[in-house]
């Protein structure tokens, strides 16, 4: 019988044909056992996919070429992030063609559009969904083509990277911090003016971090710190995970504000922004999945351990 890390090895190549309606061609191939009822997991290719849910890697065999043409064929969507004025922006853009050393994209129409401040030979970092998490890559910018219909759009010819790497979808499910964790978390407002450390003691506000995930957290304030934070608006966050870690700190971007059922705090809703597109932010995202797995495994030690305890008490007082 085949081990669980020789049969993810035998199908990496179908992975990518997930582009090329896998769900038909693919699924009948994969063995159904007790491993593919796993809480967490939708079927038995997230088992194999998803056995080293902490690892960002590359399908082997598989070269980036053949990603991005079967992204292309399949017309898959994609965010693109960037620095202007030190700050990150996101948009959402198109893999149009793909050239010798050329990538194309076309910048998908907003209901707000306003110009992109972007330059030839600036980083950028690409993320795009697929069926077991998303694809994630960094290049530079080598020529735009501005469409003079409209003010913003357009082609922006990117390179051709030479590694994209993968996040596992269960590291984008959103898992509570355990209750024996309290993780404060600093908030402050991103400033293209200001470095961190110049940042006024008065844009400082302390949360409690409540879930976290890959691509997002929640953190509650509360009030009375008078918090000044508006939906869009982007910020710098920085937390230790556990006591005896170093921090964490990364920007991310307010995706909604709402009250607490006591009114006495209110709830950020964020999304963790512009980590693909440098090696340090990569090496972040890896750490925040591995909180993730982390966490993740508190919590199902906690529950084993009070169903146990709910158990032994119900057998002593039977």
């Amino acid at each position: 019988m085949l081990s669980w890390t020789r049969k993810k090895a035998l199908i990496n190549w179908p992975i990518l044909r997930f582009f090329a309606k896998w769900h038909r061609k693919y699924r009948a191939r994969i063995p159904n056992g007790p491993q593919s009822q796993q809480k967490g997991f939708e079927s038995a290719n997230d088992v194999i996919v998803g056995a080293e849910m902490s690892e960002l890697s590359m399908p082997l065999g598989t070269e980036p070429r053949e990603i991005l043409q079967a992204t292309i064929e399949k017309k898959t969507p994609a965010i693109m992030s960037y620095l202007s004025k030190r700050k990150w922006h996101v948009t959402k853009v198109l893999l149009t063609d793909l050239g010798a050393n050329r990538l194309s994209i076309q910048v998908l129409p907003r209901k707000n559009p306003h110009p992109l401040n972007i330059q030839v030979n600036q980083p950028v970092g690409i993320s795009l969904k697929y069926g077991y998490g998303k694809f994630i890559f960094e290049t530079t910018v080598e020529a735009l083509e501005p469409s003079p219909k409209a003010t913003s759009g357009g082609t922006i010819v990117l390179k051709v990277p030479e590694r994209i790497e993968i996040v596992q979808r269960r590291n984008y499910f959103r898992v509570d911090v355990p209750h024996s964790l309290k993780v404060t978390v600093l908030l402050w407002h991103r400033s293209s003016s200001e470095s961190e450390q110049q940042v006024p003691p008065e844009n400082y506000w302390q949360g409690r971090l409540a879930d976290i995930s890959a691509g997002g957290a929640q953190i509650v304030v509360e009030t009375a710190q008078k918090p000044d934070f508006k939906k869009g608006q982007f910020i710098g966050l920085r937390f230790t995970p556990m006591p005896y870690e170093m921090p964490l700190m990364f920007d991310a971007q307010i995706r909604n504000i709402l009250p607490t059922a006591d009114d006495k705090s209110i709830c950020l809703g964020l999304q963790i922004v512009g980590l693909e597109a440098s090696p340090e932010g990569r090496q972040t995202l890896q750490r925040l999945c591995n909180v993730v797995e982390k966490y993740y495994q508190i919590n199902q030690s906690n529950a084993k351990q009070q169903d146990f305890q709910t158990t032994k008490l119900i057998a002593d007082h039977g």
